[in-house]
């Protein structure tokens, strides 16, 4: 059967919008001889659509473009994810075909951890459901359905699907692409089938979905596989047979309906492509670029702007709008204090150079002059401490804000996920803007990325940048490691503390030094208060601060 994947970029929120997308991809399929298409999990509505399913008219607007793309669907069935309103609100996928709407499945598994809230809208469907087509039944799934062995998929199998598809929208995180593809394969061994992924792509707020579309046959052989992080129409011919799974239990499924649709004539062109899968510091790479560029066009930016200080977090970032954006949508800021050194001062504009942007030259020294000036009399008596070396990050952040409510400009902030975790940041300085671009990335991975980065023909982070000492250069030889252990130790320490959700005693276990480990956790206790108010930045590790960890500021508990 030559079926196709549409691996769209929705919009969410954006109903009449993604139903042009919709219909478009259905004729293209249509075009291409496929008998049926595949649209990711709520692509109407886009995914998630959060508290916008709590309003009627989102509810009832989302049904009623469903109806306008059925009655265009002609010649194909399509399989187009949307919420259902019905006794309850479920996560859907309708079937389209003979310019009507013939029934829909309702999603069985709601996940409930991390950044899903399912439980919150949706209600769970409790059974399986197939489609009869050109005499082959198919089984429809949704998303987590597929990620446990099971009903509905087991349900369907037995039921005699040869074929079973999966509607998703799976965020992107390092390493899942890899362990989807695993249990993908897994799951059309075990029952028999082959398998038809179909993700949804783009950014969505702090989410990047990656696309990753594939087919997998009933032997876990990949037939075709969609590029990751673009749109793309994946067609594939799928070789069908009987599955021999059977179950205990009578199945658990409804039958939607039993379609014909005309075998495709010998000019049409089939995709068939494999792509290739991209490493894992590539991927991330590709997701930070997709999520700022998303971001930004589909909220109306026109351009970015960020803080240049010649140091390698805010390189990292100045490479990724540039690569996201374009060089003629992006402005770098450098704004020297008397303690910037001649060599970060120089690799800023050195960078800013080697990356084609626009870069402006604001020094701060006056600034901080005046601001000394004025707290004069209410500081008398103090020594100059940690409030003064706020003050510069103070400064700076209300230029670039000053930048942005003159030109209508995108702050990107550039803090990274271990400066994060522990508080290091001035909370109304380097921490104000619109997007935190590299807010989940390790500090080590974060020198990945600029290698990586810099292993493309231009090159463009001076190596300086990349050999010198971190440094916030707040005050005279100031070095990261003064306040904080080595990245070396911190960056595990914090994967620990952070993302498995270690204790103490358990982290001194695997080899942590007692007293860092304390020091460690109590940085990250103290600092939720910051993190609460940091803008939103893409998710590519296992637990991101915000949608994923939730902890309360007024808390006691330690370690």
């Amino acid at each position: 059967m030559r079926i196709a994947l549409a691996q769209i970029n929705p919009v969410v929120g954006d109903i009449s919008g993604n139903e042009q997308l919709i219909a478009n991809s259905i004729a293209d399929a249509r075009a291409a001889g496929a008998a049926l298409v595949c649209l990711p999990e709520l692509a109407l509505t886009g995914y998630p659509p959060e508290d916008l399913l709590l309003k009627e008219h989102v509810l009832s607007d989302a049904a009623a473009a469903l109806g306008r793309i059925a009655a265009q669907v002609e010649g194909i069935v399509a399989i187009v994810g949307y919420p259902e309103r019905a006794d309850a609100v479920y996560n859907s996928a309708a079937v389209l075909a003979d310019g009507r709407v013939c029934g829909s499945y309702r999603k069985n598994h709601l996940p409930n951890y991390g950044v899903f809230d399912e439980h919150r809208y949706f209600k769970a469907g409790l059974r399986g459901a197939l489609i009869e087509l050109n005499g082959a039944l198919i089984g429809l799934s949704i998303c987590e359905d597929i990620w446990s062995s099971g009903a509905p998929e087991s349900d369907e199998a037995a039921a005699g699907a040869s074929l079973i598809v999966n509607l998703s929208a799976s965020p992107f995180q390092a390493g899942k692409g890899t362990a989807r593809e695993e249990m993908l394969a897994a799951r059309a061994r075990e029952y028999g089938v082959a398998v038809a992924f179909c993700g949804q792509v783009g950014g969505q707020d702090e989410l990047v979905f990656d696309g990753h579309s594939l087919v997998v046959a009933a032997g876990g052989e990949i037939l075709a596989r969609a590029p990751q992080f673009e749109q793309w129409l994946l067609t594939c011919e799928v070789p069908l047979q009987t599955t021999a799974f059977s179950s205990d239990e009578p199945p658990n499924v409804d039958l939607i309906g039993s379609f014909t649709t005309s075998a495709p004539s010998d000019d049409t062109s089939l995709d068939h492509m494999i792509a290739r899968v991209e490493s894992d510091d590539e991927a991330v790479y590709a997701a930070l670029v997709l999520g700022t560029r998303d971001y930004a066009d589909k909220n109306g930016f026109e351009r970015a702007v960020l803080g240049l200080s010649g140091g390698v977090d805010s390189a990292l970032v100045a490479c990724i709008a540039r690569d996201a954006l374009g060089a003629d949508r992006v402005t770098c800021v450098t704004m020297p204090s008397q303690y910037s050194s001649e060599g970060t001062f120089s690799d800023a504009l050195a960078l800013a150079a080697a990356l084609g942007t626009e870069l402006l030259e604001l020094p701060i020294g006056e600034l901080m002059d005046g601001y000394a000036e004025l707290l004069a009399e209410p500081f008398a008596g103090r020594e100059p401490d940690l409030t003064e070396e706020n003050l510069q990050a103070r400064i700076r952040g209300n230029i670039l804000m000053a930048l942005s409510n003159k030109f209508g400009w995108l702050v990107l902030t550039t803090g990274n996920k271990s400066e994060m975790a522990v508080g290091y940041s001035t909370l109304y300085g380097d921490s104000a803007g619109g997007f935190a671009v590299i807010k989940d990335l390790p500090k080590l991975l974060v020198y990945r990325l600029c290698e990586l980065r810099n292993r493309r023909s231009d090159s463009p982070i001076p190596e300086s940048i990349l050999t010198r000492a971190p440094s916030a250069e707040l005050r005279p030889d100031q070095a990261d490691q003064d306040s904080l252990p080595p990245y070396e130790i911190l960056d595990p320490l914090l994967e620990g503390y952070v993302e498995r959700d270690l204790g103490a005693e358990q982290l001194v276990a695997e080899g942590f030094d007692a007293d860092t480990v304390e020091f460690v956790i109590g940085l990250v206790d103290r600092a939720e208060y910051k993190r609460r108010q940091q803008p939103p930045g893409i998710k590519v590790t296992g637990k991101a601060f915000g949608r994923d960890r939730r902890m309360p500021i007024t808390n006691r508990y330690h370690g």
